[in-house]
């Protein structure tokens, strides 16, 4: 376990300096692009630049998220700080998701008044900016797919590249055609480009949020090799959930025999779990048939329901009550 550790760490270092330069050949280009978009005029330049102010938040999200989830936790947080990795992923849906939206705005009304744009400038930042894209995919290609916080930036990254090569083709059909509406109708191709990749994105993090087991693992199988070793009778309350990128947890209540090994059984179930599924994160309660709860029973006795009382008549209640009932009465 310490060796998995050692990696573990030294993986999320590595992705925090390639997030680091990333971020900085970013910022440059964005900003360079923005002031080319202003000097140009051109629409799919200035989206670009959003783009890339959205790609420049969400690595900055990133490296905030790795910073703030290797930081000792207080004893209330058991799991740490690890979902602020998730927290961070939606955010960078949210602020990608508002950037499309105004852009593809913006390239509809274009769409219905085109103004004139400087091609050349927007040429020569275009091919700057798939540069700049091309090395930054390269770079993160490896830690997005062992983290979901990564994968969000490299997402955003590769959104742009794909907008950054838009922005070369509509600078050159203005260039030799000199089709005004070339830049808005870019713009809308990256927009419907990038929304199917702002869904992905939000409904993995909604699932590790919701606590829905990982997709990639079937439960009724999970369930299924369980029940495969030696000495388990039946399995319930199985839970599989996700805390953050690679760290998928399970827990389950095992039946077994009284008289059988428990710890062999608990050792055969980590094992058959850490071979099929790599889980290494498992909480196994093991229980003998005569304690596990029955089905038509509740486990927990507050929740049984009361027994019918039945009707209290005067015949229960001795002669004295009865005559202070009767006076009672009178009164």
């Amino acid at each position: 376990m310490s060796g998995n550790h050692a990696t573990s760490d030294h993986g999320a270092s590595g992705n925090r300096r390639k997030l680091a330069w990333i971020l900085a050949l970013t910022c440059v280009v964005m900003l360079l692009e923005l002031v080319g978009g202003l000097w140009s005029g051109s629409l799919v330049l200035l989206a670009d630049a959003g783009h890339m102010l959205s790609d420049a938040s969400a690595l900055g999200l990133a490296l905030f998220a790795m910073w703030y989830g290797a930081r000792p936790s207080p004893p209330q947080r058991t799991y740490g700080h690890y979902r602020a990795e998730i927290l961070a992923a939606v955010a960078n849906a949210v602020l990608l998701a508002l950037v499309t939206f105004f852009v593809a705005r913006e390239a509809l009304e274009r769409l219905r008044d085109p103004a004139p744009v400087d091609a050349l400038p927007v040429l020569l930042l275009g091919c700057l900016g798939l540069g700049v894209n091309l090395i930054a995919v390269r770079v993160l290609r490896t830690g997005a797919r062992a983290s979901l916080n990564m994968r969000g930036a490299y997402l955003e990254v590769l959104s742009d590249l794909l907008a950054s090569a838009g922005v070369i083709v509509a600078a050159w059909m203005q260039m030799q055609f000199g089709w005004e509406r070339a830049d808005s109708v870019v713009s809308l191709l990256i927009a419907a480009f990038i929304v199917p990749r702002i869904w992905v994105l939000m409904r993995e993090a909604t699932d590790v949020l919701m606590e829905s087991a990982p997709r990639h693992l079937d439960v009724a199988q999970v369930r299924g090799v369980i029940l495969d070793q030696h000495g388990v009778r039946d399995v319930h309350d199985l839970h599989v959930w996700t805390i953050t990128s690679g760290r998928v947890c399970l827990s389950a209540h095992v039946v077994t025999p009284r008289e059988a090994d428990r710890d062999a059984v608990i050792a055969g179930i980590n094992r058959r779990l850490r071979e099929r599924f790599g889980l290494d994160h498992t909480t196994l309660q093991v229980e003998g048939r005569d304690d596990a709860p029955s089905p038509a029973v509740s486990a927990d006795p507050a929740c049984e329901p009361c027994p019918p009382t039945a009707p209290v008549t005067s015949s229960d209640l001795g002669p004295a009550r009865k005559g202070m009932g009767a006076k009672g009465m009178e009164s």
